[in-house]
């Protein structure tokens, strides 16, 4: 199957398109196999050359499926396709799109190969699923609550340094620089032991959960 069969798209000018997949009705997209350049950081290519359905954190069920890609689709047969990056990132890489000069921010916690990408010139960071205007995650298979007290340190800075004005997560509402110091920092205040224990616990269960997945999707 094709990008112009997975997803509906249509020009709204200025050189925007919408894009929406027309299958899977939810916040996260499984489908940069079917694009022609696909850039990931060094921490997680070898997953994405593998189709790692336990790395790449799949859970998927009948539910969230609007009506199947094909005749006997189902979610327990779901396998994330594996793709060879184009662009393997790393820290202080720079993503050039013309006009506009993206610096690869690596930023793990979330995942091992989490980044965000700062357009220094006009203050805007992409934050993916580093930072957004809810509960960050900590307890997926590779999260590590050190290394997300340390990006979040990170973050601060930037913001103590008048570097960042406008955050772009992906999910959920944009926000400024105040709402990302505060989020950072709650985090930060929040990472002791307690949580520490809580997040081991969880992230055990997920983990579980997942290699049990895996195993019959490759059985």
């Amino acid at each position: 199957m094709s990008a112009l069969e997975w997803f509906a798209h249509k020009a709204l000018g200025g050189g925007i398109y919408w894009i929406q997949e027309r299958f899977y009705e939810s916040g996260n997209r499984a489908n940069i196999w079917l694009f022609a350049e696909v850039a990931v950081h060094g921490a997680e290519a070898g997953a994405l050359q593998r189709g790692d359905n336990y790395e790449a954190v799949t859970w998927l069920s009948d539910r969230e499926v609007v009506r199947p890609p094909g005749p006997g689709w189902t979610a327990r047969s779901f396998r994330v396709q594996p793709v060879q990056p184009t662009h393997v990132l790393q820290e202080g890489d720079v993503i050039s799109l013309g006009d506009r000069q993206l610096t690869v921010m690596h930023m793990p916690g979330h995942s091992r190969g989490s980044i965000c990408l700062h357009d220094r010139d006009r203050k805007i960071l992409f934050s993916g699923d580093v930072v957004y205007d809810g509960s960050m995650i900590d307890w997926l298979p590779y999260s590590r609550i050190s290394d997300y007290v340390a990006s979040c340190e990170r973050l601060i800075e930037l913001v103590d340094r008048g570097l960042v004005e406008k955050v772009l997560p992906g999910h959920f509402n944009t926000f400024g620089a105040e709402r990302l110091y505060r989020l950072a920092s709650n985090y930060i205040e929040k990472a002791g032991v307690c949580h520490k224990v809580s997040t081991c616990a969880m992230r055990s269960i997920a983990s579980l959960a997942l290699r049990v997945t895996n195993s019959r999707l490759t059985s």
